[in-house]
């Protein structure tokens, strides 16, 4: 899969070949546990996958912004965003390929 977006597809696809599980099972599985992840962070909560990372949702307060071309100010509104930050093991994981 080098090279490549990895997809839900492909998500159940591996499920299917390493766990035995048919198909249908495999996609509902991969479907409840993202399901599960997106809920817990539009609910707030943060998300830790042991080995692989966390995620978060961190609120940014309003500002004044400028349009880089034209210099102009412009308002940028309060957002939540979503914040992912890689465990040490998956960073040295990356870093061993290079």
């Amino acid at each position: 899969m080098t090279g490549q977006t990895v997809t839900r597809a492909d998500l159940a696809e591996a499920v299917y070949e390493e766990v035995g599980l048919s198909r249908n099972e495999s996609s509902d599985l991969v479907e409840a546990v993202l399901e599960e992840i997106s809920q817990a962070l539009i609910g707030g909560d943060n998300v830790k996958i042991s080995s692989f990372g966390s995620f978060s949702v961190r609120e940014k307060s309003a500002r004044v912004g400028r349009n880089p071309k034209t210099g102009v100010e412009v308002p940028i509104l309060p957002r939540r965003v979503l914040v992912f930050r890689a465990s040490h093991v998956l960073k040295d994981a990356i870093n061993e390929q290079v």
